[in-house]
């Protein structure tokens, strides 16, 4: 197989990982009152399976998934719900969600382990995957059992383990490979299982080598596993700048998937989740977070409920600092920025990015594109981010789907290099959303 190691174009943003990357994972102490969406993942909203009064406990069902592309969600404390409703999601819409008041005892319901997890069936695998609500922990937040189960006519071959976090700042999965290699490597060999191939990869950057010789120790004596040490590059952690990165292999422009290329890829978080959902049957109402930035004092990588609110976590590293002026759920290449701390943590959140004044940009005066092909060379999908800007600004948004529009997954890589500080991104989001595929 082709040793590629990275990838074509891209770009190279500052790391500034350094003021978490060394920071051991701690647990965030037990919010007051948590808010889960009903919907934390691409796909149908789950269906409340609750009531306001009720009385539930950690772990349990309160929304059920409504399609085989949607995933359930879980009571991440106990406690009484006390509202239902449309709430503030990071993404900045009103989304429908169950409002949990501790009781503070954080009492759960009995799990059902499975000591003998590597004798499962790999339908028994996706069933206790898709029962515990895992989606892709990466940020995409795509329910991980529908990845496992690709269709008969587009059979894979590898699974990759994505642990590039290329994006700047965050260090979530970094931490989580450095703490926890041997769940991570048990989470890859459950995957493998699942969709029937005997090639692992785990994909890391070699901006962490610690982390590198951990998941090699953990892998020793998988003939089958093999860790491969990556290029720095932004965004390297992409799943077809990964599969390209560890394979050879190009995932076909318009539209195309892993899978049309024999590969399935995973986040490091999400690997972990599914070994403690097969093993130890726990739903996801967890993960890490980076909480980072100079905006905030004691940058921290928390293990934190879903559903805690970002305040508690600022709190919770110390309050927000003199100079902190933009807040922003997840990395500054693909976060969305916040007007609000009153937003929760959903399976999505991988970090809070919370700028200060020297750290921070404004981008409110933008000009005419120059034509000087910059984000054309740093475009990792080969595309015109130029044109699809200007029709996307001048109205013109059926005229982006001739330069593949839904090629583009918005890594902000044109953005980075525009000597005109134009927000391509956004353009491009206003252009999808007033276009469909096809």
């Amino acid at each position: 197989m082709a040793k590629a190691d990275t990838f074509k174009r891209g770009v190279h943003p500052p790391e500034s990982k350094g003021l978490t990357s060394g920071n051991s994972i701690k647990k965030v102490k037990l919010p007051k009152k948590v808010v889960i969406p009903l919907s934390q993942h691409i796909g149908a909203p789950a269906k409340a399976e609750v009531a306001i009064g009720d009385v539930v406990k950690k772990y349990q069902l309160i929304g059920s998934a409504t399609g085989f592309v949607s995933a359930p969600v879980h009571a991440s404390v106990s406690g009484r719900v006390v509202a239902i409703g449309d709430f503030l999601h990071p993404s900045g819409r009103m989304v429908s969600s169950v409002i949990i008041e501790s009781d503070e005892k954080d009492e759960g319901l009995a799990l059902n382990e499975n000591p003998d997890f590597m004798g499962l069936t790999p339908d028994s695998i996706k069933s206790l995957i898709s029962n515990a609500g895992i989606v892709g922990l990466g940020g995409a937040a795509f329910p991980t059992n529908v990845k496992l189960s690709p269709p008969k006519e587009k059979p894979v071959d590898v699974v990759i383990i994505n642990g590039a976090e290329c994006e700047p700042y965050l260090t979530a999965d970094h931490r989580l490979m450095v703490e926890q290699p041997n769940d991570i490597v048990n989470g890859l060999k459950l995957i493998m299982k699942a969709v029937g191939v005997s090639k692992g990869y785990i994909g890391v950057e070699k901006n962490k080598p610690d982390a590198i010789e951990k998941m090699k120790k953990a892998s020793e004596g998988e003939a089958d596993i093999e860790v491969r040490p990556l290029t720095v590059k932004y965004p390297q952690g992409a799943e077809k700048m990964l599969i390209k990165a560890v394979t050879g292999r190009e995932v076909p422009s318009k539209g195309g998937l892993p899978m049309d290329v024999g590969a399935v890829v995973h986040n490091v978080g999400t690997a972990l989740a599914i070994y403690e959902a097969v093993r130890y049957g726990k739903p996801l109402i967890e993960r890490v977070v980076t909480v980072t930035g100079k905006g905030v004092r004691e940058p921290e990588n928390l293990m934190a409920r879903i559903g805690t609110l970002v305040s508690d976590l600022v709190e919770e590293c110390g309050g927000l600092s003199d100079g902190a002026v933009k807040v922003i759920s997840g990395g500054p290449m693909m976060g969305f920025a916040q007007w609000s701390l009153d937003v929760p943590v959903v399976k999505g959140t991988s970090g809070i990015l919370i700028l200060s004044e020297d750290e921070f940009t404004s981008n409110d005066e933008y000009f005419a594109c120059i034509r000087c092909g910059r984000c054309i060379d740093a475009c990792p999908m080969g595309l015109n981010p130029s044109m699809l800007s200007i029709l996307s600004e001048k109205g013109f948004f059926e005229e982006t789907k001739e330069y593949n529009l839904f090629d583009c997954f918005e890594c902000g890589s044109c953005a980075f290099v525009c000597p005109s500080k134009r927000p391509i991104v956004q353009f491009v989001r206003l252009a999808k959303s007033q276009t469909k595929p096809g």
